[in-house]
């Protein structure tokens, strides 16, 4: 196509359109590299090559996503001209005046921009993999602390329990939850009742405006009992921390308590009395399934860092003092576990990236027209024999983002055990 853009003019463009990107990771570096002394085990990371390369690429994903509505040249989701497949650098056939011109990374099967497709793609994984992740990490931390530390039959049934859903094959976890006849099945939580009986009771609860808690779908059920673990876990934290100082501990407790059941209630059942939280139903199942998968792989690791660290000299010391279980398992154990829980952390939302983009690959649990890599990937591979940017692009934007984090994990790593 002669008005296309060579390969040199089209790099300059997409730096030009990253600019924010580009002034918020030498702002994050010259801060961090200056202050790293004072910044613990993130300012010790700026001492690792491997890991500053990996916290480059990683914040270069994460600005990216926090400036995508400025970087994008187009709607990602938009048809923007009759012509599909167009090269990179293509002009876009007959744009109207004030809109961009050109297709900086090409058009895909259904004239839609793909440089903007990735950019929003960023978005999709990054809004979704780290709070899957973070909560991941509450539900295996605050089940297994108290497995590790007082064993017995508790550590015994919750081993065999997290045994029995690392058995299961994800993808076929995922399969079932998608499916209409179990995601869009409620039941009433109060007499069990299902199908039948219960979409009746359901049906007469609807009228009701806190009728969800009541009538629940299995991945609201699923939602209902994980999203509980981050406020326990606050409570439990607070409580062993103040429980000598008992009006700090009300206030800390009671903050908690209330803004994380205004965050439950919205994110869980879509419920939010201020209509500020909520959470699509799509995403929901995809969320509580990434948490239900795993949590018990934290639970795992937690469990077996506490068998190691309880029999330490600074528990026994605890124990002598008089402080409570919590207060040890919280303040004495779980700060000494930092080091491998963080790069357990980084590594396992690298994870859950690929998971996503699978699950996007197989059209599980997001809508057919998201930008998210995975489906913007299946998208391009029914066409690789004819074009190859449309699968390419995304394709390489994922294994970019888990490449930052493995070698951030790896720096963390390193870091770490000079402790």
């Amino acid at each position: 196509m002669d008005d296309a853009l060579s390969w040199g003019a089209i790099l300059a463009r997409i730096a030009t359109q990253l600019l924010p990107v580009w002034i918020a990771l030498i702002i994050t570096f010259a801060l961090s590299i200056r202050y790293k002394r004072q910044l613990g085990l993130y300012g010790k990371l700026f001492d690792s090559t491997v890991g500053m390369i990996g916290f480059a690429i990683v914040m270069f994903w994460v600005f990216t996503a926090l400036f995508a509505d400025l970087i994008v040249t187009h709607d990602a989701v938009a048809q923007l001209s009759n012509k599909k497949n167009l090269p990179p650098g293509s002009l876009i056939p007959g744009a109207e005046e004030g809109v961009y011109a050109w297709h900086l990374l090409g058009g895909d099967h259904l004239a839609r921009d793909v440089f903007s497709r990735v950019i929003m793609g960023a978005r999709s994984v990054l809004s979704i993999a780290p709070a899957a992740t973070a909560f991941a990490f509450m539900v295996g931390v605050t089940l297994g602390l108290p497995a590790g530390y007082f064993g017995g039959k508790f550590d015994t049934s919750l081993s065999f329990i997290a045994n029995l859903v690392l058995a299961f094959p994800v993808i076929l976890l995922f399969y079932l939850l998608v499916t209409p006849e179990i995601s869009s099945t409620r039941f009433n939580i109060f007499d069990f009742a299902i199908a039948g009986d219960a979409g009746a009771a359901c049906r007469a609860r609807d009228a009701w405006a806190f009728s969800a808690p009541y009538c629940l779908t299995i991945p609201e059920t699923m939602a209902a009992l994980l999203f509980l673990f981050p406020i326990i876990f606050l409570v439990i934290l607070w409580n062993s921390r103040y429980y000598t100082q008992p009006p700090v501990r009300n206030i800390y407790v009671a903050v908690t308590v209330v803004i994380g059941l205004w965050l439950y209630f919205g994110l869980a059942f879509n419920a939010d009395p201020l209509g500020l939280v909520s959470m699509p139903a799509n995403i929901l199942i995809v969320f509580v399934s990434v948490v239900f998968v795993n949590s018990p792989t934290v639970f795992r690791i937690v469990r077996g860092i506490v068998l190691d660290l309880k029999a330490r000299d600074y528990v026994a010391a605890g124990q002598t003092r008089g402080e409570g279980p919590w207060y040890i398992m919280l303040w004495e154990i779980l700060p000494n576990a930092r080091g491998p829980l963080i790069v357990d952390f980084c590594l396992r939302i690298g994870y859950t990236t690929i998971l996503l983009g699978t699950l996007g690959f197989f059209g599980l649990g997001v809508s057919p027209d998201s930008p998210d890599w995975g489906s913007t990937i299946d998208d391009g591979r029914k066409l690789l024999l004819t074009v190859v940017h449309p699968a390419v692009t995304p394709a390489l934007a994922l294994m970019s983002l888990v490449l930052g984090l493995n070698l951030l994990a790896d720096g963390l790593r390193e870091e770490s055990l000079k402790d």
